[in-house]
């Protein structure tokens, strides 16, 4: 399902004193089955982006194209139901949105609410648990009781559990350890693939854009300045930094060894593995000179 925003504008409190412009005429096409990162420092325009994906804000100028459903600025959209159902958000933190008594009855909130029957519902319920790398018997736990790992984990089944086409993700790992922001979006990737998904993820992280995401979107000032694929955006340095945006730790290395040694890599390495080997092979073919 692809989503489309074309020349979309956004006012916080439009038409009132306090009016504040937070998206100015902003192009962006995710196709169907892509992984979309989409990055930019605070404030810069990021989250508001991430309401519209599925219809939680309205374009103040402009549309936004979700599949088949055209939500147009100044007219009113019907039946966003079925656009909520196929477009799955896990807000940051969403541990703190879990409410419900058992961690069974909060998986199967969504679907139900959406119309799935309760049967189907718990289905998914228990196969999304083992999906997720939780214990069966956590089902019928509190997720209060849970550690905070793991109420992640529930509070993404819940999303899953709806079945969307479209999963977007709002800083996934804000507030985890390096292991757990490890684990969480391996857990993606995999689902990524697994589910043919089409994942869009909102993030800071320059280092999770380079190594997951096969589409990079930079937001700045509420705009969109670039698009591109990560190799092509994270190759311009003199562009990220005046967008006051890092590059990815990979890619700062990359850019050492290769001013110490004399010698550019023909292309651009966006993880430490990948770049670690490239490093090794240079090295490799250099002894193999000398001999």
């Amino acid at each position: 399902m692809d989503i489309t925003l074309r020349q979309v504008s956004y006012a916080y409190a439009a038409g009132t004193p306090f009016e504040k412009r937070a998206l100015h005429e902003v192009d962006l096409t995710i196709p169907t089955g892509s992984y979309q990162a989409i990055i930019g420092h605070t404030g810069s325009g990021k989250s508001t982006v991430l309401q519209h994906l599925n219809a939680i804000l309205k374009p103040t100028a402009g549309t936004v194209t979700i599949g088949e459903k055209v939500i147009e600025a100044g007219v009113k959209p019907k039946e966003l139901k079925s656009v909520r159902s196929r477009v799955g958000i896990v807000f940051q933190f969403p541990e703190h949105q879990l409410f419900e008594e058992t961690v069974e009855k909060d998986i199967m909130f969504g679907p139900m609410n959406f119309g799935v029957p309760e049967e189907e519902a718990r289905r998914r319920a228990h196969e999304l648990v083992g999906l997720l790398g939780l214990p069966e018997g956590t089902l019928q736990k509190s997720p209060f009781d849970l550690s905070g790992g793991q109420m992640r984990r529930v509070a993404i089944a819940g999303v899953l559990a709806m079945d969307p086409d479209v999963l977007v993700l709002d800083e996934p790992t804000a507030g985890l350890d390096p292991r757990g922001r490890k684990e969480i979006m391996n857990l993606f990737a995999r689902l990524h693939e697994e589910k043919n998904l089409t994942t869009i993820l909102v993030t800071h992280s320059m280092e999770d854009a380079a190594r997951y995401a096969d589409r990079v979107a930079i937001m700045h000032s509420g705009r969109c300045v670039v698009e591109g694929t990560p190799q092509e955006v994270f190759a311009q340095d003199e562009l990220l930094r005046d967008f006051r945006l890092e590059l990815p730790q990979s890619v700062k290395l990359q850019r050492e060894f290769e001013t110490i040694t004399g010698q550019a890599f023909p292309v651009l390495y966006l993880t430490e593995e990948t770049l670690a080997e490239a490093i090794a092979s240079h090295f490799e073919q250099e002894s193999e000179g000398t001999r």
